[in-house]
């Protein structure tokens, strides 16, 4: 700890994390029950800001892809939960959407799912040199991320090296 930072600061922002990070849980829970009978996938649940300045966006997706009324679904339902149940505290803001076409690659079957399809990868350390990587998803074995990048060449690396990784859009 620095010179002049509280030990009560540094309680308060981790209390604050667990905190967002149990709401994130049970609306992640509860978003996945609403959408399941509907073939609904959630995608993601981010939740962001303090105090009457909250956040809450689930990002949904299906196969043949997501309409207004799927998120108006989700929207409702998973909204008259929360409030029900009380699980944000305080006010907050919900969103529902699709995750876009250039959607985040969260899950290890994202890397199955979307096999054959352009993306971005950034990992947490270099590969030949190289964090920024962007190429064809070419799947994923035994936690092992195959990538096409071109000229015969395709990458390898464990899952766990993924810090980040998105579908690229092509035009």
């Amino acid at each position: 700890m620095g010179v002049g930072e509280s030990p009560l600061f540094c309680w308060s922002a981790l209390f604050r994390e667990s905190m967002r990070q149990e709401v994130v849980s049970k609306v992640e829970e509860i978003a996945q029950r609403v959408a399941a009978s509907d073939g609904i996938e959630v995608v993601e649940v981010e939740f962001k800001g303090s105090g009457g300045n909250q956040f809450l966006r689930i990002s949904i997706d299906k196969p043949q892809g997501v309409s207004h009324a799927d998120c108006e679904l989700v929207s409702q339902q998973v909204g008259t939960i929360l409030d029900v149940e009380d699980v944000v505290p305080g006010h907050y803001t919900l969103e529902v959407s699709s995750p876009g076409v250039e959607r985040k690659l969260l899950k290890p079957n994202d890397y199955i799912r979307f096999q054959g399809k352009k993306a971005k990868i950034v990992l947490r350390e270099p590969v030949e040199s190289q964090r920024h990587w962007e190429g064809t998803l070419a799947g994923l074995e035994n936690g092992t991320v195959s990538l096409d990048v071109g000229a015969d060449r395709v990458l390898r690396f464990p899952l766990s090296q993924v810090e980040r990784a998105n579908l690229k859009f092509e035009w």
